[in-house]
């Protein structure tokens, strides 16, 4: 194992975060403190995950003298918690947003109507720093966030969204000033102040935040639903009594009850009872599951119509539902290449944008009319506001945060943010066949009475002789029997012979039972069958003999039935362009058998265990971008060389943990979906990138003045104040769509 794979994780909120330069400046700060391993923030959830072994409190300091608040986050929180702490910051800021634009509107207006006397006038000279101050005040309580984070970014060196907005709307306030105080000096036409700029641009900024905030809240609806569907308290029976204790103190080992109506509290094995259970949050399927004793049951999902007892296995974190929930944090919080990429360029978009500014402000002072500081003060403020790269931050954190939690939504647990770019990209997938084309689990498929026998006589026999060996077809057999309601018969002399098959005596009858070598080594005749059990064969079906005193009695095969949703997802999968390559260790004719079944053309069979990740490397070295859908132990070095590796969730743990996706209802109809879902995330991913690009391309000209020279047309601060809040809506807009994807 890794050291990273070693590493503990600590899961921090962060505060203050304002934009995609703020994401590197935690990033570094939290990196830097010693253990620290890795760490990965997402400026859509305001969230870091940190890896390694780190002290939460050193980590919690450094996020604090980087200027941001910090909090660890642990165990499942409460949903309503969250939901209320986001509510109140959206009322913060639309108060903040309403005072700001009430002042705002009011100025201009009284401007506009004439209400205001001219600066330098007798009257404008005791009113026009009277509005200052009231001005000055306004921009302390409805925009000290942003002077705050200005200030703690410009004492470690780096330059934010806080920088842009401190500079546009203090400059707007400290020019209206030196007009105000050396109004006499200055051409007439320069003689304006713009206390209403500067309050109306933070109106705007605080009002788009705040809109952004709710839109945003959407995206982790996901993780809020599953997280309220583990429940607060759970019925335990302590020294004969059933109690209601809190979650928290459930033990391992513990006996629980559930009732109708009721939620299950932690995993476990179910002890006594019958009933349904509702599994649709975490596996996608709309139909209840049928539990008995020793049926595994899941903490989250709700109880139907019996009351059952059941011993808890996993409880606390280690419940399938914490994990999952942890799963899909990580998938949330990591970045796909293409996200890397947005975010390195934001470290240099803040600087380069001041840059613009301060020149645009030369340009115009040296070569712009009169008055030209006015112009250049207009101007370059403008490209301050109008720039600051909210969008760009957003544009991809926010759109994998969604589609994480749609695929959760649907029984698709995403572990690795880069399965979301790369899986729209896959041009060969491979399947294993045991547990993910087939079932997984063999079954009889043909009863044949030869002579005088009936077909319920064969099986009672075959049952009876089976009922005592440990062979995997006997399960099978047994399983049959069972569902007749055949009843056993009494046997004796038991004998198992290895590779064979099983001899006993069953009602002073000797009944053989087993492969055609052992009628051959009995010396029972099959000439006569050997045709059918070719054609059986063929078909993927293990057929076994039945002779009773020495003669044929009948034949019993048994296949593992490919799933009955198997064919229609290589179809699915073959009309999105896939490659299907079947991989298994079986027999050539069984793996060709469920093949054509499934209809899949390409059929790698008696492949070891460990040369199927040898596959997957043999494909890639021919330019295939390779998919891995499997179960087993046997799967997890081919999940792992794979470009993306699917675990069927019926499966192994080991499985699991190698996979980069995760099919918690174990339907192979939903790797379409994951294929379908991650084009759709990558195309909106673009959609947000373009738009934000396109954004701070063409509006960066413009309110520097470009259009002037040919049209005489200047943008308004407070125009760019409003635009710079709507591109970000737009951005979380356009990514909540994803929520609403329709499969198929």
């Amino acid at each position: 194992m890794s050291t990273e794979e070693n590493s503990a994780e600590i899961r921090l909120s962060i505060l203050g975060m304002r934009c995609a330069g703020c994401v590197s400046a935690v990033e570094g700060a939290l990196g830097a403190v010693d253990g620290v391993t890795s760490v990965s923030v997402n400026f859509a959830d305001h969230s870091a995950v940190v890896k390694g072994h780190a002290d939460p409190d050193a980590l919690t300091l450094a996020a604090k003298e980087a200027g941001y608040d910090a909090a660890v986050m642990e165990g499942l929180e409460d949903p309503s918690e969250q939901e209320e702490q986001e509510l109140q910051h959206y009322r913060k800021l639309m108060k903040k947003a309403t005072v700001a634009g009430i002042f705002g509107a009011i100025l201009m207006l009284a401007e506009h109507l004439g209400w205001l006397p001219k600066i330098g006038s007798a009257a404008g000279q005791w009113l026009w720093p009277e509005i200052a101050l009231v001005t000055l005040s306004i921009m302390v309580y409805s925009g000290w966030d942003f002077y705050s984070g200005a200030i703690k970014s410009l004492t470690l060196g780096q330059a934010n969204m806080d920088t842009l907005i401190a500079l546009g709307t203090g400059s707007a306030w400290i020019y209206s000033c030196i007009v105000i105080d050396y109004s006499d000096t200055l051409p007439a036409l320069a003689k304006h102040a713009y206390f209403e700029a500067a309050v109306v641009i933070l109106a705007f900024i605080n009002l788009g935040t705040g809109l952004e905030t709710m839109a945003r809240g959407k995206t982790s609806s996901a993780i809020r639903q599953l997280i309220g569907l583990q429940p607060r308290t759970a019925r335990v029976v302590r020294n004969g009594e059933e109690i209601d204790i809190p979650i928290e103190q459930v033990g391992l080992g513990e006996t629980l009850r559930v009732r109708p109506g009721e939620k299950v509290a932690v995993d476990g094995v179910l002890l006594e009872g019958h009933s349904t259970l509702d599994e649709s949050m975490l596996t996608g399927e709309p139909m209840p599951v049928e539990k008995s004793a020793g049926s595994q049951v899941v903490a989250g999902t709700m109880n139907q119509t019996g009351s059952f007892m059941f011993k808890a296995t996993r409880i606390g974190r280690d419940t399938a539902l914490a994990q999952i929930i942890k799963s899909v944090r990580q998938a949330q919080s990591s970045k796909p290449e293409i996200a890397r990429l947005a975010d390195k360029i934001s470290s240099y978009f803040v600087p380069a944008v001041v840059a613009i500014s301060v020149l645009t402000f030369l340009v115009w002072y040296a070569f712009g009319p009169d008055p030209s500081l006015g112009y250049a003060f207009i101007t370059s403020m403008t490209v301050l506001v109008i720039a600051c790269p909210c969008a760009l931050g957003l544009a991809t954190p926010i759109s994998v945060m969604v589609a994480v939690g749609r695929a959760a939504q649907s029984g698709i647990l995403i572990r690795k943010g880069d399965a979301l770019q790369t899986a729209g990209k896959l041009t060969c997938l491979i399947l294993d066949k045991t547990g993910t084309v087939t079932e997984g689990k063999p079954a009889v498929t043909t009863i044949e009475a030869i002579d005088d026998y009936t077909g319920e006589l064969v099986l009672q026999l075959a049952a009876s002789i089976e009922s005592g060996s440990e062979h995997p077809l006997a399960a099978a057999i047994l399983t049959a029997a069972e569902q007749s309601q055949i009843k056993l018969e009494k046997v004796r002399r038991f004998e198992a012979i290895a590779g064979f098959g099983v001899t006993a005596q069953i009602n002073e009858q000797n009944v053989t039972f087993g492969n055609a070598a052992l009628m051959d080594a009995k010396g029972i005749g099959i000439t006569s069958h050997k045709d059918r059990l070719e054609e059986l064969s063929t078909l993927g079906q293990t057929p076994m003999l039945l002779a009773v005193d020495g003669k044929m009695a009948g034949i019993i095969a048994v296949s593992d039935p490919i799933k009955k949703d198997s064919a229609q997802a290589v179809l699915s999968l073959k009309n999105q362009g896939l490659r299907i390559i079947m991989v298994t260790g079986d027999n050539q004719i069984t793996a060709h058998a469920i093949a054509k079944q499934a209809g899949i053309a390409e059929v790698r069979a008696q492949v070891l265990p460990q040369d199927k990740a040898e596959v997957v490397k043999e494909l890639q070295q021919q330019g295939e971008i390779v998919g891995m859908v499997g179960d087993g132990i046997n799967d997890a070095p081919a999940l792992a060389q794979a470009n993306v590796g699917l675990a069927i969730g019926t499966g192994t743990d080991i499985a699991i943990e190698s996979a980069d996706v995760v099919i918690l209802l174990g339907s192979l109809l939903k790797v379409p979906e994951v294929i379908e879902l991650s084009k759709a995330t990558v195309i909106n991913i673009k959609q947000n990138l373009i738009g934000a690009f396109f954004y701070n391309t063409i509006s960066i000209p413009v309110a520097a003045g470009l259009l002037y020279p040919l049209f005489g047309v200047l943008l308004n601060p407070m125009i760019a104040g409003a635009a710079m809040a709507m591109s970000s809506l737009t951005v979380v807009t356009n990514a909540n769509r994803l929520r609403w994807k329709k499969f198929g």
